[in-house]
């Protein structure tokens, strides 16, 4: 293990980020990790580390490094202009940087966020088994700041792979549909309500976090005071107790308005939950950005 990236300017928000910590919620430890895993296990992948090897979540850039030593790099996730010094360089591939190199992730044109991986993987200490930051429960490594200085592990046995294109999907600027299960209260809502779920299209609210993305109603609001409609409206009104939740869950608050539970979601809820995200359309909630549309169909 070797000092090998120091942060100029983290941008926004940047965190160290690997797979999570599963299996840990009966203690109230919630699993966190990337929200966009596929972007951190493809960066991992172009470079020859484990897949869950950590790296930084870099939230719509404005993010600089230097590499201290020679080191291969991927940047994999958003899509925008990234620069090796002066030169412009492709995501979505391997790329050597000498030392003293400085990488540029400027503002993401579509997505919200970057994953900067290296060769060796990001070798911060691990709380409870995973380098991840949760940003609800304060656990792993706090914020990246400026002036940080990352260790990065050794190389695994494997070489770099020898890509000159990845075919990946960007981001998508405009309506994302996604697939979810019916939720285990979906009886506590009206067939109307269900059925509104399944076939409006929802926009990603501005209240969105690591922890969740809150829902704004397809109907747009005349004045500044005016309630939105309430299309989830519930069947039953009696309080529900606490209950476990799972990333993905789909919480319905008083006022109609759905919230999904994203990677450092709380272990428990008291909203019903009206559906659960499939796992496979999870990764899409990374890239939404405010005001874009969502729409739920049945898994």
């Amino acid at each position: 293990m070797s000092a090998g990236v120091r942060i100029l300017s983290p941008g926004p928000l940047a965190l160290l980020q690997d797979l999570g910590r599963p299996g840990l919620a009966a203690l109230g430890v919630g699993a966190s990790g990337a929200l966009d895993r596929g972007a951190l296990r493809l960066g991992n992948r172009l470079l020859g580390n484990a897949e869950g090897a950590a790296g930084v979540e870099v939230l719509l850039g404005g993010f600089e490094a230097r590499f201290e030593r020679d080191t291969w790099f991927a940047v994999t996730g958003a899509t925008g202009s990234l620069l090796l010094d002066d030169r412009s360089v492709d995501a979505h591939r391997a790329v050597r940087a000498a030392a003293g190199q400085v990488l540029r992730i400027r503002a993401a044109e579509t997505g919200m966020r970057w994953y900067l991986t290296v060769r060796g993987g990001i070798a911060a200490p691990p709380v409870l088994g995973s380098r991840s930051r949760d940003t609800l429960a304060g656990l792993g490594p706090a914020p990246l700041a400026a002036g940080d200085l990352l260790p990065v592990g050794a190389a695994s046995g494997t070489d770099v792979p020898l890509l000159d294109f990845v075919p990946v999907a960007e981001p998508a600027p405009g309506p994302v549909e996604v697939r979810a299960h019916r939720g285990p209260r979906a009886d506590w809502f009206t067939d109307a309500a269900l059925e509104a779920f399944f076939t409006v299209e929802w926009r990603a609210g501005q209240e969105s976090d690591r922890i969740g993305m809150r829902l704004d109603p397809p109907t747009a609001r005349r004045h500044a005071t005016e309630t939105p409609p309430l299309l989830l409206e519930r069947a039953i009104d009696r309080e529900l107790p606490s209950e476990p939740m799972v990333a993905g869950a789909v919480q319905v608050s008083p006022d109609g308005r759905p919230t999904v539970l994203l990677a450092d979601h709380p272990v428990t809820g008291g909203y019903p939950v009206i559906a659960v995200i499939a796992d496979a359309s999870l990764d899409a909630f990374a890239q939404l950005r405010p005001g874009q549309g969502v729409l739920f169909r049945h898994a």
